[in-house]
């Protein structure tokens, strides 16, 4: 079965014929054909109604019409006349239309170097054929021979009514495709250059130059092409595309993508929706990230993004309702949260403020948390998407019972998606936490109104292994760690690219020592910025680190990392913390033998 980009399911087709034959492409192709409908491409947003790719084949597009003989008045090379409702319109030959949307393709793509010949014969053509045609739906082959339609539209160029029945046999379909392409035509796309392709054709599924994340280098412009294009695997793209209406939850391992596809998302959402859009979340640091991504968009005045705390501030302080007395504790921020549900059921707060709404990390909040954010939605819309990963449920949240999605008011059934796949962490990186944290990474299977446990496959990059420096005292892990990070800078890795993660108070006071000592600058919780131009080391507790990543990351583990082994909330954060790395990890543990 062919993959079909956004599912069925989740399409909004213009024309009963157009869905028939997508179910037909996803029924009669193999797996290793790509499919895209009404996706919009290169910079002119170009919308053909189909693009096929195959490695083997390359790439076809195609422009389908329901129209019936009936329909067509006058039809030419160039153009038709049709009627609609009863009302005669001249359009473009759909062979035409089609042509012209294939030729831009080929356009965008000889512009890669890598995906075009560089000498003999063929020099500068694609490396793999391209092509175009036409369905029609409402007309067979019988009528098209009996008719002067093949002088307006080349024969092999079409396929008819009865060549995509569901009975149709699956290599005759085939070869109706493959009838399109040029004689003899060759070609072998490899996977690079299929990433490469949808590179190109699709900008809003480009992942940044660097590395594989929604924040790093956002607004990194590599002088030329880069060798390496890295775009969302075609699960993730499938999903972000076919995110329509209702409620959705996506169960996601660290490292995933959730976050990319919520930043997606909220993109394609800020376009179309009249009332703004909520992003919510529970770590500062990450809202504070994803706040930077919607201005660098252009959509922060359609996209709030809150932490749930500040949000319910917000709230409180726009409908003019009293703050609670602040006594510098968490019941503070409880009666706040229970202020604001108490304002909505009174509807002195209104619900259904937002045209969508978007929880990042919505295994850290609570349930009745939950229930508040689900009366935000517009009831017209009922566009709802969490993220969830509970192994990195590192709060306490009061779940510890039995935990469902409907019992919360979130209806995901049949609207709820697993992503397994590690694109963040080398597989060093990855096989070392999970060393550490093997409790929490069991595969549990659950119903869709369940808590799945996920175990993270890694996405096969390679790096360098896991540094585990084993010493006597926290004040020798704190100057190991100084002199580590000095030698990476020596080396070539920035400052802004590095991390210290500590758990507690002792630790921090240990840490800022030493670094001071070292001439390391750092920035912390209170003050820590994303700019390009930042030359500081990020100085944060674990917690706070939860949702973004950097390449190096060196954890002062002393403690934590002995406690781990039969806490689970220990390993949790533990686990949290090893995977905000992407290439380079450094571990101390102090009190163990040497």
């Amino acid at each position: 079965m062919s993959t079909l980009i956004p599912s069925i399911i989740s399409c909004k087709f213009d024309t009963p014929g157009e869905r028939k034959f997508a179910c037909l492409l996803e029924a009669k192709l193999e797996d290793d054909y790509l499919c895209w409908y009404n996706v919009p491409i290169g910079p002119a947003r170009l919308h053909p109604d189909f693009i096929i790719m195959h490695p083997q084949r390359g790439v076809l597009i195609l422009e389908v019409k329901d129209w019936r003989l009936s329909t067509i008045q006058t039809i030419n090379t160039h153009e038709a006349t049709i009627f609609v409702n009863n009302n005669p319109i001249t359009v473009k030959n759909p062979l035409e239309q089609a042509r012209g949307y294939a030729m831009a393709v080929a356009d965008i793509l000889k512009s890669d170097p890598q995906l075009v010949r560089a000498d003999g014969r063929l020099q500068g053509k694609l490396l793999f054929p391209w092509t175009f045609g036409v369905v029609l739906t409402n007309i067979t082959r019988n009528e098209f021979e009996q008719t002067d339609l093949g002088e307006a539209i080349e024969p092999h160029h079409v396929i008819c009514r009865n060549e995509m029945t569901e009975s149709v046999d699956a290599m005759a379909f085939q070869e109706r495709l493959w009838g399109m392409f040029p004689y003899n035509s060759q070609g072998l796309l490899t996977l690079p250059q299929i990433e490469r392709v949808r590179w190109h054709l699709f900008p809003e599924i480009r992942l940044p130059y660097k590395q594989a994340s929604l924040f790093n280098d956002l607004d990194d412009d590599p002088q030329g092409l880069p060798d390496i294009m890295r775009v969302m695997d075609l699960q993730q793209e499938q999903l972000a595309r076919s995110l329509g209406q209702g409620h959705r939850v996506i169960h996601g391992v660290a490292g995933s993508g959730k976050t990319l596809i919520l930043g997606y998302r909220a993109e394609h959402l800020a376009k179309a929706c009249s009332r703004p859009i909520l992003v919510l979340c529970y770590n500062r640091l990450l809202a504070q990230r994803l706040e930077q991504w919607m201005q660098v968009k252009g959509i922060a005045d359609k996209v709030h993004v809150h932490t749930f705390h500040a949000w319910c501030r917000k709230q409180l302080t726009t409908y003019n309702v009293e703050l609670p007395r602040n006594h510098g504790d968490d019941a503070f921020f409880d009666e706040m949260v229970d202020t604001v549900i108490h304002e909505v059921d009174r509807s002195m707060i209104p619900s259904g403020q937002y045209d969508a709404v978007m929880i990042d990390e919505g295994h850290d909040f609570r349930p009745e948390w939950f229930k508040l954010v689900v009366q935000m939605v517009n009831p017209q819309t009922s566009s709802l998407l969490v993220l969830y990963d509970d192994a990195q449920s590192i709060y306490d949240t009061h779940k510890k019972g039995k935990f469902s999605f409907k019992g919360v008011g979130i209806q995901a059934q049949g609207r709820t998606t697993i992503l397994k796949v590690n694109y963040r962490n080398t597989r060093e990186i990855l096989d070392f936490a999970a060393e550490f944290a093997r409790q929490l990474l069991t595969q549990e299977d659950a119903d869709e109104d369940g808590i799945p446990r996920l175990a993270p496959l890694s996405a096969g990059r390679r790096g360098t292994r896991p540094l585990l420096v084993k010493l006597p005292t926290i004040c020798a892990e704190a100057d190991e760690i100084a002199k580590r990070l000095k030698e990476a800078h020596q080396k070539g890795i920035a400052w802004k690219d590095m991390a210290v993660l500590y758990w507690d108070s002792k630790d921090k006071d240990e840490l800022f020592r030493a670094l001071k000592s070292q001439h390391i600058y750092v920035v912390g919780k209170n003050s820590i910025t994303f700019d390009k131009d930042d030359t500081k080391v990020k100085f944060l507790t674990i917690h706070n680190s939860k949702g973004l990543e950097f390449p190096l990351v060196a954890i002062m583990g002393g403690r934590i990392t002995e406690q781990a082994k039969t806490d689970v909330e220990s390993a949790k954060l533990l686990y949290v913390a090893m995977t905000r790395a992407t290439s380079q990890l450094v571990l101390t543990v102090a009190g163990l033998p040497q």
